[in-house]
C-alpha cells in the first residue's frame, strides 16, 4: 500500500496527463465532476492546513524581507506576463480572463514538494505559499479586475468572497484542526498527500471535461501560452532573487513559487465566474508545472550531487 501511495505521489503529472486525456476524449466519462470542482479545491486547501503549525507562522516573523521579496514577485510577474502574453497572442476574452485567473492566483501547494525535492529553502517556500493564499481573497480579484475588466466584466467582491470560502477557509480550518485535534491529524498527515494529488487528479479531468469541444480548437495555443508563462515566471523570479542578493538556494525556491500556481483554484474560479472554456488555461497549467518543476527539481538534485562529489574531492 506504501509503495502504491509513493508512485502515485511521484508520478503524479503522468496521471494528470492520463486523466486530462481522457477529459478530452471521453469527456461523458469526467463531465459529472465539474459541480464539484470548487468543494475539490476546497479538500486540498484543508489538507494544506493541516499540514500547518503556528509555529510555521514564525518563518515569516524570521524573514520578513525575504517572504515580502517573495509576495512581490509572485504578485507582480506573473499577472504582468499573463497580461502580456494575452495582449501579445490577442486572445478571445474567454480564453484570456483563463490565463488572467493562472497569473493572478496564489504559489500552489505543490510547490512545497518541488522546492524540498530542488535541495530549496523549504521555510520559505511554505511561508511564501501561506502568505500569498492568506492574501488571495483581495489581490486576486483585485489584480483580476484591474487586468481583465477590459475583456470581461469581473465580479471583485464576489470572487473575493468565493475565494474566502474555497481556499482560506479551508486552510484556517485545517490548521485549527492540527492544532486542537494534534494527535489525530498527525498520526493522518502521511495519507495528505495521496489525498491531495487524487483530488487534484480529478478536479483537473473534470475542467477538462468540461471545456472539451473548445479544447480540441486551441488546445495547442494554450500549450504554448502555458509553458511561456511558466518559464518566464521560474526565470524571471529567479532573477529577481538574485537581483536582491538572495543565495542560490533561496532564489530558486522563490523561482518555484513564483512559477508554480494555484491553477485549481484558477479553473475553479473560471467555472464558478465566467465559462469552461476559461477554465482550459488552468487545467493545462496543472499538468505543464508538474513536469516542469519535476524537471527542474531533478536538474538542481543534480547540480548538489556534483557539487558534494567536488568538495569531497
Amino acid at each position: 500500500m506504501k509503495k502504491c501511495c509513493t508512485f502515485l505521489v511521484h508520478n503524479m503529472a503522468l496521471f494528470v496527463i492520463l486523466i486530462g486525456a481522457i477529459g478530452a476524449v471521453r469527456p461523458q466519462m469526467l463531465i459529472w465532476i465539474g459541480p464539484y470542482v470548487p468543494w475539490l479545491l476546497g479538500l486540498v486547501m484543508f489538507g494544506m492546513g493541516m499540514t500547518l503549525t503556528l509555529r510555521d507562522f514564525q518563518s515569516i516573523l524570521k524573514h520578513p524581507w525575504e517572504v515580502l521579496l517573495g509576495v512581490i514577485a509572485q504578485f507582480f510577474i506573473m499577472p504582468m506576463v499573463a497580461w502580456l502574453l494575452v495582449w501579445l497572442f490577442a486572445l478571445p476574452p474567454e480564453l484570456a480572463i483563463g490565463v488572467i485567473l493562472v497569473g493572478t492566483c496564489p504559489g500552489g501547494t505543490a510547490s512545497n514538494v518541488i522546492s524540498y525535492l530542488a535541495k530549496g529553502d523549504v521555510a520559505l517556500s511554505v511561508a511564501m505559499t501561506m502568505t500569498t493564499t492568506l492574501l488571495a481573497p483581495l489581490a486576486t480579484p483585485a489584480l483580476t479586475w484591474v487586468l481583465a475588466d477590459a475583456w470581461i466584466d469581473v465580479s471583485f467582491s464576489g470572487m473575493a468572497v468565493s475565494i474566502a470560502e474555497m481556499v482560506l477557509l479551508p486552510v484556517v480550518l485545517g490548521l485549527a484542526a492540527h492544532h486542537f485535534f494534534r494527535r489525530t491529524v498527525e498520526r493522518m498527515l502521511p495519507l495528505m498527500p495521496v489525498v491531495s494529488v487524487v483530488t487534484i487528479i480529478f478536479l483537473v479531468g473534470g475542467v477538462v471535461a468540461m471545456g472539451a469541444s473548445q479544447l480540441i480548437e486551441v488546445g495547442l495555443l494554450m500549450a504554448a501560452l502555458v509553458v511561456l508563462h511558466n518559464l518566464f515566471g521560474l526565470a524571471l523570479g529567479y532573477g529577481m532573487a538574485r537581483i536582491f542578493h538572495l543565495n542560490s538556494k533561496k532564489s530558486r525556491t522563490v523561482a518555484i513559487e513564483v512559477g508554480m500556481q494555484n491553477s485549481g483554484m484558477a479553473a475553479s474560479l473560471a467555472v464558478m465566474y465566467f465559462n469552461p472554456a476559461a477554465a482550459i488555461p488552468g487545467a493545462i497549467f496543472s499538468v505543464w508545472q508538474n513536469i516542469s518543476g519535476s524537471l527542474l527539481a531533478n536538474y538542481y538534485d543534480k547540480k548538489e550531487e556534483k557539487l558534494k562529489v567536488a568538495a569531497v574531492r
